[in-house]
């Protein structure tokens, strides 16, 4: 099987070949591993990898799924921007008793005011968790995201 990257954002018109269609962003998820989240600010890495979880400017956090619980308290779960000096370290997740599997979306308890929209719109995001409050043990899980579409979903012609 090839393996495939582009710096393109994913859009679908659904197949209209009258180009009239919105064309609706693709939803994508990276996986994530912390091996210890009571360190403060800790970039997270790709679950199985040493590589850092960098999401894309203009990537808006849909949801942060919670597979591999920590053993007890809470955690953030934020960002840090790639150049530095821009972080926001409960972001996506705050203060999350994250004992057992979870899904977090907008709204939802433990939800940071940022999940659901973007984080920076200019420069590339790494992805970070933190113990909140006495956070112990590994954790893992994945985001699911999309980059927002700057041409709000006209047809390139």
């Amino acid at each position: 099987m090839g393996i495939a990257t582009t710096q393109a954002i994913w859009r679908s018109g659904g197949n209209d070949s009258t180009r009239t269609a919105y064309c609706g962003s693709m939803v994508m998820a990276a996986s994530f591993f912390d091996a210890d989240v009571s360190t403060s600010s800790n970039a997270v890495v790709a679950s199985g990898q040493t590589a850092r979880v960098i999401l894309p400017a203009n990537a808006v956090v849909t949801s942060v799924v919670i597979t591999s619980p920590i053993t007890s308290g809470t955690i953030n779960v934020g960002y840090t921007t790639l150049t530095g000096g821009v972080s926001n370290a409960s972001y996506y997740v705050a203060a999350l008793a994250a004992t057992s599997a979870k899904t977090i979306t907008p709204g939802a308890t433990g939800a940071g005011g940022g999940i659901g929209t973007v984080a920076n719109a200019t420069v590339n995001t790494v992805l970070t968790i933190e113990s909140a409050s006495s956070g112990v043990g590994t954790m893992g899980g994945f985001v699911t995201y999309y980059v927002t579409d700057y041409l709000f979903g006209q047809q390139n012609v």
